[in-house]
């Protein structure tokens, strides 16, 4: 059994991460801006700390005796509070969480990255070198919140530049995470439901149409703490889902909102989604165990609406989460 630090651990991924690695037969402690009654965390050790405080920062990551470290604590929405403080905050958490990792010994250190570093939805226009996107793909950020992902990346870099294979690093950039009650009807991060995102591509376009199931993001995680030892340090991973979250094949979808993919887009056949978790398979051994079409079950034979004819608006990427 290995205790395991979960920064974050109230926020919406982080409850099912908590939940995950629980069940998995790990000790958990949850450190967030409070105490939080969620079901999940019942059991959970949790510890309230101002994560951007950094001598509080470093005294609660000692105290919390950890084995491993998972950095999600984060302003989790771009342009949901003013770009400085977005950027500051976030940035800020990085640095004070990883460094007290580092400070405590804690050998294993791993940070929630974002998908948006890849600089999607650009008001200027983006257009990537390839589909489907990969780590190898270049980061272009264009907003804060992209910015402060791309930051959290280098600093685990940095961190590793400092202390050798003393301490192994990774970091891991979660698709749209789709908890399991939103599965249920819920509304996802954005106000909608699954199904609306589905019957509506425009809901889902700002993001690439990319998805995973929180419960899948906590096996990945339990797989990369089992390998961090093995494989390079300070690696970088996509976590998506085998598919993406549209009814119709991306190679129609794409062109429609990013403009210029015609070609790009055509390397997506069937329900191959734009971002790829081959590296994660390849190293790792990891693959998603749950699917929009088995998760939604006969819901998820309906058909699309007339949305789909709607043109997306340029201003699109800033009104739903890019991640």
């Amino acid at each position: 059994m290995t205790r395991i630090a979960v920064t974050g651990g109230a926020g919406r991924l982080g409850r099912s991460l908590v939940a995950g690695l629980a069940a998995a037969g790990h000790e958990l402690v949850s450190l967030d801006r409070g105490i939080s009654d969620a079901s999940e965390l019942a059991d959970v050790e949790q510890i309230a700390v101002d994560l951007t405080e950094t001598d509080a920062t470093t005294r609660a990551i000692a105290d919390a005796r950890a084995d491993a470290l998972i950095h999600l604590a984060a302003i989790a929405v771009p342009f949901s509070a003013p770009e400085d403080v977005i950027l500051r905050t976030n940035a800020t958490m990085a640095l004070n969480v990883m460094s007290a990792g580092v400070a405590a010994g804690i050998p294993k250190i791993v940070t929630a990255s974002s998908p948006t570093v890849l600089g999607y939805g650009a008001p200027t226009g983006w257009l990537p070198d390839r589909l489907p996107l990969d780590e190898e793909s270049a980061p272009r950020p264009w907003n804060a919140y992209a910015l402060s992902k791309h930051l959290a990346e280098q600093t685990i870099a940095m961190l590793a530049r400092q202390t050798g294979d003393a301490t192994r690093f990774a970091a891991f950039r979660p698709c749209y995470v789709i908890a399991p009650e939103e599965w249920r009807g819920a509304p996802t991060q954005q106000g909608h439901t699954v199904l609306e995102r589905l019957a509506d591509p425009a809901l889902s376009a700002p993001a690439l149409f990319n998805y995973v199931d929180a419960r899948d993001v906590a096996t990945f995680v339990d797989t990369l703490l089992l390998a961090l030892p093995e494989i390079p340090n300070a690696e970088v991973f996509f976590v998506g889902a085998d598919d993406a979250l549209a009814r119709r094949p991306l190679a129609e979808l794409l062109p429609r909102f990013v403009p210029g993919t015609e070609l790009l887009a055509a390397e997506l056949t069937g329900t191959a989604p734009a971002f790829s978790n081959a590296k994660a398979r390849r190293v790792l051994g990891w693959r998603p165990a749950h699917a929009w079409r088995g998760e939604l079950g006969d819901a998820s034979t309906g058909s699309a609406t007339d949305s789909d004819s709607v043109t997306p608006s340029p201003d699109l990427a800033r009104k739903d989460v890019l991640a």
